[in-house]
């Protein structure tokens, strides 16, 4: 069967907002600061997160300025970093829809290719689903400022936030009420990379996230560190771009078999979990880091189905250096010699890699500056990042000093241990963007009510006329 056109289903989108009433009406005021524009709200980051919560905001009747140092339709991930040919998680997951099925994914898919072609499909390609994205972002027309990157945020003592954004135009100065950052999963930080990686030249190396052109690894011996979800999509990458051997070096003596974060997956930890006890957040999100979770399926076959792949367990890089044009790579299984290294050893939060947060950057309070685990619960991932509130809002780890930080609200995956889910990863990125959407629109509203209460004083349109009825003359019987 075939599907009804992108341009049907987005009649049907229309039509549906239209019977919802949404967008509402705009009712922020504008307001100003030193004769400057007060924005209500700026998001930095258009990718998911972004723009699902711009159009949760935009349907409530705040406009939002997203800032975005990506070209047009080049935001996030999907297109210039990621390697996977799949997304991981399964296709009938609602995403970015916001509640409205002519949203999903699969309206879209199905509008163009068919539902057959839906049942067939096994797990969304991952240059779909940026398709997907920018159809997103152009049918609920969301603006966004590419080509602008954030420089500096600052925090003020008057509870707004001041941004450095420099563009083609140069770099100006904005002031907002409210500062997202819906920066992805490198959100307050980036690649994780080894101190040991650095004793080889530049261009012997790299990190799983960079930027890279694999066809240069044609008839070259790679070494893959790690055996995650990254590693197996830069190994097979390599394989794929004529790699010569590939070898997977992996610390544990077998990859885990379990996605302990499906267990997870109920309505119940999405909207839950945010209130429980610490003691409560902090085992589950340890438990789950522990147990650490398995590549995916296909992308481990991805690898596997070559022949010059070999997957080396209990294979901990336990020092590197140069041999002559070699990299030799000494692990409890041998020495073993490459032309070129990827490492792919995850993501972090390090402050020191992004440097438009150090303005407020030592003042944001930690999980470790308010909870201390049982003894054998430790984990430094967990205890380093933010403590955010129910909103993502950062907090002060010294009350007071750093007024206006609580503006700042932290949609990435930084907030996992305070939040549950990952602020913008798919399962969840509707749910937490209407909260931090509804969170904001409540603060306008109430920062505002001498002016709203004024408007309501004001409104003068009747109801009725006075010629409604008659009022009754003489005395009751």
């Amino acid at each position: 069967m075939d599907g009804i056109g992108l341009a049907a289903l987005e009649a049907r989108l229309r039509q549906d907002l239209a019977w919802l009433e949404l967008p509402a009406r705009s009712w922020v005021p504008e307001r100003q600061r030193h004769g400057q524009p007060l924005l209500p709200v700026v998001i930095i980051g258009g990718g998911q997160a972004g723009l699902a919560l711009s159009a949760t905001l935009k349907h409530l009747g705040v406009a939002a300025r997203i800032y975005d140092r990506s070209p047009a339709g080049y935001e996030g991930v999907w297109a210039t970093s990621a390697r996977m040919e799949t997304l991981r998680s399964p296709k009938w997951l609602p995403g970015p829809a916001l509640g409205l099925p002519a949203l999903t994914f699969r309206a879209w898919y199905e509008a163009q290719f068919g539902l057959a072609a839906w049942e067939a499909l096994d797990k969304i390609p991952r240059l779909q689903w940026m398709d997907y994205l920018r159809w997103y972002r152009k049918v609920l027309d969301i603006p966004v400022e590419n080509e602008h990157e954030v420089t500096a945020i600052r925090p003020q003592a008057d509870r707004c936030v001041e941004l450095d954004v420099r563009s083609a135009r140069g770099t100006e100065t904005v002031v907002a009420r409210y500062v997202v950052l819906a920066t992805g999963f490198d959100g307050l930080g980036g690649p994780y990379r080894p101190a040991m990686a650095r004793q080889l030249p530049d261009d012997r190396w790299i990190h799983s996230s960079d930027a890279y052109d694999y066809d240069s690894l044609a008839g070259k011996r790679v070494g893959v560190i790690g055996g995650g979800s990254a590693a197996m999509d830069s190994a097979a990458t390599a394989l794929e771009a004529g790699a010569a051997r590939v070898d997977l070096l992996i610390r544990r003596s077998t990859l885990p078999r379990i996605n302990k974060s499906k267990g997870a997956g109920v309505a119940g930890h999405m909207h839950g979990f945010v209130d429980l006890p610490d003691a409560w957040r902090w085992k589950i999100r340890h438990y789950i880091n522990v147990q650490q979770g398995p590549p995916p399926h296909g992308s481990t076959l991805r690898v596997s189905r070559h022949p010059n792949a070999h997957f080396w367990f209990d294979a901990g890089v336990e020092s590197l250096r140069m041999e002559g044009d070699r990299i030799a790579v000494t692990t409890p299984r041998g020495v073993f010699r490459f032309d070129f290294m990827v490492f792919a050893t995850g993501l972090a939060i390090d402050w020191s890699q992004r440097s438009e947060f150090a303005a407020f950057a030592p003042h944001v309070q930690l999980w470790r500056d308010v909870y201390q685990p049982p003894p054998g619960d430790e984990d430094p991932e967990l205890a380093g990042s933010p403590y955010v509130g129910p909103l993502f809002e950062f907090r002060e780890r010294v009350p007071g000093s750093c007024p206006g930080l609580d503006r700042i609200h932290c949609l990435n995956n930084a907030a996992l241990a305070s939040q549950g889910g990952v602020a913008g990863d798919i399962p969840g990125i509707s749910l937490k963007a209407q909260r931090l959407g509804q969170g904001i629109v409540r603060g306008l509203y109430g920062e505002d009510i001498d002016y709203h209460y004024a408007n309501i004083e004001a409104y003068v349109e009747p109801e009725l006329y006075g010629d409604e009825w008659t009022p009754a003359t003489g005395t009751p019987e």
